[in-house]
């Protein structure tokens, strides 16, 4: 398929997991292609495996909206169009509220709230030239509370209703706003997640499909909710997690 041939895609945290995995996918599919991350060594390994006529790496921190309105401009003034916006950037705090410093809080906020509202409000007048789209990560943390990620949750329940906001706002503009919302994800990230074995067999518990997802099945959602065949929906928050958010918490009876 090629979905996105002649369309320009922004793709943040690209330098690793559901980012690499994202921009590969948009890539595959015939976009021009901008990675953007804090990394820059990161970003040209990445790039380093697409086509260079339709890759760009920019080192952008997401936290500043100055900097996140010039890559949009710079984006814009090169190619002439910004279709997508994939907000992907995020980190996480784990912890007790008592545990965890203020610091680690603003940080928290600052990535992936602040980051995602950055990367919406500079694309916005672009997409709404080319009725264009945005995809913000969330998490299944931002539909329900997780033990020891206060912090995160909150930052995550934030993305999730900023999108269906966001939604309502755009539909008039026939600019599109939707979010994913993974589970437990394998990625560079999760080295001593997948490392523990007890760990491992809880997650198998409670997710259906039995295993954690790999970026490539969360970047494959993401490309749907940007195509023409999403072309009807926004203001989705869609649970890319093996089935579970479809319980209600019980354990496991028969």
């Amino acid at each position: 398929m090629q979905r996105f041939e002649g369309k320009v895609v922004i793709v943040t945290g690209a330098g690793s997991g559901i980012g690499a995995a994202t921009a590969r996918r948009f890539s595959e599919e015939g976009a021009t292609t901008v990675l953007v991350g804090r990394t820059q060594a990161k970003l040209e390994h990445v790039a380093a495996t697409l086509p260079t006529e339709r890759t760009l790496a920019q080192v952008v921190d997401m936290r500043n909206y100055d900097d996140v309105d010039m890559l949009v401009t710079m984006i814009v003034q090169r190619y002439g169009q910004l279709d997508v916006i994939v907000n992907n950037a995020g980190v996480v705090k784990m912890g007790p509220i008592d545990a965890l410093s203020l610091e680690d809080w603003d940080d928290v906020m600052a990535t992936d709230v602040s980051g995602v509202f950055y990367g919406c409000r500079a694309a916005l007048p672009h997409l709404k030239k080319v009725k264009g789209c945005i995809v913000n990560v969330s998490s299944v943390s931002g539909i329900g509370g997780d033990w020891g990620m206060s912090f995160y949750n909150a930052a995550k329940g934030a993305v999730t209703n900023f999108t269906r906001a966001l939604a309502m706002d755009c539909g008039p503009d026939g600019v599109r706003v939707n979010a994913v919302c993974p589970t437990y994800t394998r990625t560079e990230m999760t080295g001593d997640m997948d490392s523990d074995e007890q760990l491992q067999q809880a997650f198998r518990q409670r997710i259906p499909l039995g295993r954690p997802a790999e970026p490539e099945e969360i970047a494959s959602v993401i490309a749907f909710l940007a195509s023409d065949d999403a072309r009807f929906v926004t203001g989705v928050n869609l649970p890319v997690d093996g089935g579970l958010s479809a319980s209600n918490g019980q354990p496991k009876l028969v």
